[in-house]
């Protein structure tokens, strides 16, 4: 099974289903059975869709925070805390 540093790396591509086959299931195999990841899919989904519905207005603070300490998060371990 992948790590979860694995998984959020290929977890835009996963939700664009632009992953090879292998890695499209690996990630599937990861998030049914990781929490934390589940987390982070379902984040990203509401992101994404807030994202086009919303584009042309400001995000709203608390999404911001989030977005921000998920990057930061990124940059200093390779996955969000």
């Amino acid at each position: 099974m992948i790590s979860c540093a694995e998984a959020v790396k290929e977890l835009w591509e996963f939700l664009d289903q632009t992953l090879a086959p292998d890695d499209q299931a690996a990630v599937d195999e990861h998030l049914a059975f990781c929490r934390r990841c589940c987390g982070e899919l379902q984040f990203a989904r509401e992101l994404r869709a807030f994202l086009a519905t919303n584009a042309s207005r400001e995000l709203p603070s608390e999404v911001r925070g989030r977005l921000t300490q998920f990057i930061v998060d990124l940059d200093r371990n390779g996955r969000p805390s």
